[in-house]
Parts: C-alpha cells; sequence; structure tokens
C-alpha cells in the first residue's frame, strides 16, 4: 500500500474533504487530511496516504502559521463572511489594534464559534446551529505565540500573521480582538502558510495533482517525523511487547528490513510500539 504525506495547497471555497478525496482517487488508497482548513481558507492541508494516517495525533499540537484577514464593524452567526452578516459597531484604528494584541497572547481559554465542529451531548456545534438550537460550547485552553499587525486595507479590513498551536480557532480571535475594543468583528479571508513541517513554499496546488505526477509530490512518512531511531536488538517489539532499551526517554522511530516500521515509546529503560504502519 502507498504510504506517505501529500502536502496540498487547498483553494479557498473548497471543503477539506475534496483534497482527501481527490488524492483516494488518484492514488486508490485510503487517505486523512492531518488537521482541517474551513471552506472559506486556502493554503497548507497535509493529507495522510495510506496508514501515515495514523500519524494524526503526532501533529495535533505542531505550530501552525496563518495569514488572516479581519473586518471590523461587521459580525456574523458564523464569525466569518459566510455567515449571516450585520454591520454594527465602531472600526478601530490601528493604534487601538496595536494595544489590545498583547492580552491576546499566551495560553488563553478561548470559546470556540458555534459553527464548529466541537460536540454538545454528542451533536456537532455547526449541527445545532443550523437547527437553531440553543446551546453553549466550554472554553478550551489554547497557544497563541504571536499576532502581527500586516496591513490595513481600508473598510475596516486589516490583515495579521497569526502563530498559534494546535486546535486554535481564527475565527474566535476575530471575535474577541473586536470585543476588547468594544466593537465587533468576523475573520474575512484565511491562508494557512505552515503546519509544522508543512509549509506553502513545498506544498503543491489542489487543482494541478494528477494521476501521472501524484506520486512525484509523495513526501516519505519518516522524513516529517522530529525522532531519533530507536536502537533495538529484540524482535519482541514488532509483537506488542516492552523491550529493553538504554536510550532516554521519548518517542522514536522504528525500522525494519522492509523500512520505517512505526513508532515506539521509550519509558523507565522500556521501549513497546505506539504505532505501526503495517
Amino acid at each position: 500500500m502507498t504510504t506517505g504525506f501529500i502536502n496540498v495547497n487547498k483553494p479557498s471555497g473548497a471543503p477539506s474533504s475534496a483534497a482527501v478525496n481527490k488524492i483516494k482517487k488518484l492514488l486508490h488508497t485510503p487517505c486523512g487530511h492531518m488537521g482541517t482548513l474551513d471552506p472559506l481558507a486556502s493554503g497548507v492541508l497535509p493529507v495522510g496516504v495510506g496508514n501515515a494516517a495514523r500519524l494524526f495525533d503526532y501533529f495535533l499540537s505542531k505550530k501552525k502559521v496563518y495569514l488572516a484577514e479581519f473586518t471590523f464593524g461587521v459580525t456574523s452567526d458564523t464569525l466569518d463572511s459566510e455567515g449571516q452578516l450585520e454591520y454594527k459597531g465602531e472600526r478601530p484604528k490601528r493604534e487601538d489594534i496595536l494595544k489590545v494584541i498583547p492580552s491576546l497572547i499566551g495560553e488563553v481559554d478561548q470559546i470556540p464559534p458555534r459553527y464548529s465542529a466541537k460536540c454538545v451531548n454528542g451533536k456537532r456545534g455547526y449541527q445545532l446551529a443550523r437547527e437553531g438550537k440553543e446551546f453553549t460550547l466550554a472554553p478550551k485552553r489554547v497557544l497563541i505565540e504571536s499576532i502581527s499587525l500586516c496591513e490595513e486595507k481600508g473598510e475596516g479590513r486589516f490583515t495579521f500573521e497569526i502563530v498559534c498551536g494546535g486546535g486554535t480557532y481564527i475565527r474566535s480571535i476575530a471575535r474577541d480582538m473586536g470585543e476588547k475594543m468594544g466593537t465587533f468583528a468576523i475573520m474575512s479571508a484565511l491562508r494557512r502558510t505552515q503546519s509544522g513541517v508543512f509549509t506553502i513554499e513545498n506544498s503543491v496546488p489542489q487543482n494541478n495533482l494528477t494521476e501521472e505526477n501524484i506520486e512525484s509530490f509523495l513526501i516519505p512518512t519518516d522524513s516529517v517525523l522530529p525522532y531519533p531511531t530507536l536502537e533495538w536488538n529484540n524482535f519482541h517489539i514488532f509483537h506488542g511487547l516492552p523491550v529493553k532499551s538504554k536510550q532516554a526517554d521519548g518517542l522514536y522511530k522504528v525500522y525494519d528490513d522492509n523500512g520505517f516500521y512505526g513508532i515506539a515509546e521509550v519509558k523507565s529503560g522500556q521501549a513497546v510500539m505506539k504505532t505501526k504502519l503495517c
């Protein structure tokens, strides 16, 4: 089975599932994306091909970098420009925004947008919102490393470079930034330029992928995992049994005669497989 990653540059207006389905069809192999992008958003969307999709959890907390456009003096039910727009509130000046940015940086308890995949009693938030149901989403602790104001585009629109951890909602940052200035804001455009080791510079436009060229864009699974190689001399590790190890505690890549086998964890002098790709 084909295994690896394809770093897709998703176009705006298309769901993340479209990229996954296209790669699945071209390679005739199951696939899964490593962190969804809203249909409005474009940019980096790593897709795990074959058993590489099992590594999803190892990428959840990786650093993300976005170029976002916020429009002030407007709100919507979805917190972006695709929802029901309501124009109200003041349009702040550049200096007003610069004053509140520091209060948005760090580990913060962020309330997800109502239109999100977060679950409430077994139902997605966006499902409940579409049904007109009243519900509350619990805050989630996220890491926002930096917010840089890049450009003022007029009509209340500003662009920002945002560096954050996984699970952060950029739409919620727009909402919270507006609230701190006593006004309203939505996310009107979004481009992800980095997701962990995957960057916009080494991505391939989704529409450029064909049956003839897709394998040339396949990134070897082990090349994107920042772990050392486990030194072992006991084949029991391949059967899920713990084996003795003198290496430091942590995660390691494991190889067999056929190549990359999976990820093991060393803890208190013992190594055991955590994720196998075969």
